[in-house]
């Protein structure tokens, strides 16, 4: 072959092959994930859960742009040269991709068509449609834990601008109810602001993060907590997370006021009284922090309120030779249960009350599968737990009652949201389909 011909044969390799090669590949890739949202589909994980993307067609220009700048990979993908949320149970509303995107294509919302969210009314200061109660973090409908530090300082900040003038009287100037990352935030903020406060949570330091399982992974963006200063993590476990917030919260000798749970608000004039399991206090503002975890549901059968009955699972390695109940059939009962049959000694049962398991992860489908092939998991589907007694538990699974010795049972049923709890409060909710 003459250099000439080489040389015609390598222009045409180049000015036909490679782009031949990268049509072939971005098929490949779309077709990828076409895959990917019919398998969430089919899991029943097409529905997000908070707020997230709404990509119009007829705008995008499927560059791509947003897929890069989603911190959670492999959520936003293109099918036919078009965005196309892939993974939509996954998505817990980071936004980024709507700043990302060079056509405005992309709109952010809370709910889908087919199922609501409900949002209360929250003013810009967030300020609820009841004066001087406000709303910060998970509760108002976004997940980040960057978001909820952030709502957490300016509402603080609202606070203190309306409080200046009136110093007077015996009331604390704000009760922050939650010690997440909003409940912290707002408490730093409010000690560099001098308000007179007090922090409760009906749990422990962390709010929800707290009741994760043990070395789970927390998707966290670069924060600046008042106070302390900026936190550049990004990926980080539940325990050093936890050990961070508890660090900050004693380098600023904050006092958060654990297991005590607030059962009533009551306005007397301008005053607040907030009604806890412990105390009264009187305050001119109140900032709810408290997620949307609310109260785990309960199962309602005989023996519930037995002392080996728990609605969560913190560290798996504590049970080990147990005879193991978990009742539920969403992530956390299947980790849960996944967790618990690693465990030396365990016999664990699945109960739930579906004819199949589907709203899951993919991953933690496989593991399941894998785990009952084994042996390590027997589930017990179309089932119900009629009776929880100190040593068995009684299950009815489609007319048959079914006794199984027992030592522990996690009931990982979901919660109830304290929708009724903030209704009963004065505070206005919206249920949203795909709304802004």
């Amino acid at each position: 072959m003459s250099l000439e011909t080489l040389i015609y044969v390598v222009t045409g390799l180049l000015v036909v092959g490679l782009p031949v090669l990268y049509v072939l590949r971005e098929r490949s890739k779309s077709a990828e994930a076409a895959k990917t949202l019919e398998v969430s589909t089919l899991a029943g994980l097409d529905q997000p859960v908070s707020l997230h993307p709404v990509i119009d067609p007829n705008s995008c220009i499927g560059s791509g742009s947003c897929t890069k700048a989603c911190p959670e990979k492999g959520i936003l993908q293109l099918i036919n040269g078009k965005a196309a949320l892939v993974n939509p149970a996954r998505c817990i509303g980071h936004g980024q991709c709507q700043a990302a995107c060079p056509v405005d294509a992309i709109t952010l919302v809370f709910g889908t068509e087919k199922r609501g969210v409900d949002i209360p009314h929250v003013k810009g200061n967030f300020e609820t449609n009841v004066p001087g109660i406000f709303i910060a973090g998970e509760l108002g409908g976004m997940g980040l834990i960057r978001n909820a530090v952030s709502q957490g300082r300016q509402a603080v900040e609202s606070v203190a601008q309306q409080v200046k003038d009136d110093k007077s009287g015996e009331a604390l100037d704000l009760v922050i109810v939650g010690a997440g990352p909003a409940g912290i935030s707002a408490s730093l903020q409010a000690k560099k602001e001098g308000l007179r406060f007090v922090t409760v949570d009906q749990e422990d330091l962390g709010g929800t993060i707290y009741t994760y399982p043990r070395q789970k992974l927390v998707m966290v963006q670069p924060m600046e907590l008042p106070l302390h200063g900026p936190v550049k993590l990004k990926e980080v476990e539940k325990e050093p997370l936890l050990e961070l917030l508890t660090t900050v919260v004693q380098n600023h000798n904050l006092e958060i006021k654990v297991g005590e749970k607030v059962s009533d608000i009551k306005r007397e004039g301008h005053i607040y009284r907030v009604v806890t399991s412990k105390a009264e206090y009187k305050t001119r503002k109140v900032l709810l922090a408290i997620g949307r975890r609310g109260t785990p549901r309960k199962i309602g059968c005989p023996g519930e309120k037995s002392e080996k009955v728990t609605y969560r699972l913190l560290d798996p390695q504590k049970y080990h030779h147990k005879k193991i109940l978990v009742v539920g059939g969403g992530d956390s009962a299947v980790e849960a249960a996944l967790s618990l049959s690693q465990q030396p000694g365990n016999t664990v049962h699945l109960s739930y009350r579906g004819d199949k398991i589907f709203r899951i992860k993919e991953g933690n489908r496989t593991r399941l599968e894998s785990a009952v092939e084994e042996g390590k998991v027997t589930m017990l589907l179309n089932s119900n737990v009629t009776r929880i007694e100190p040593d068995k538990v009684t299950i009815d699974q489609q007319g048959t009652a079914i006794t199984l010795a027992n030592d522990q049972v996690f009931v990982m049923i979901g919660g109830e949201l304290p929708t009724e709890f903030l209704k009963g409060v004065g505070i206005e909710f919206e249920r949203k389909f795909g709304q802004v």
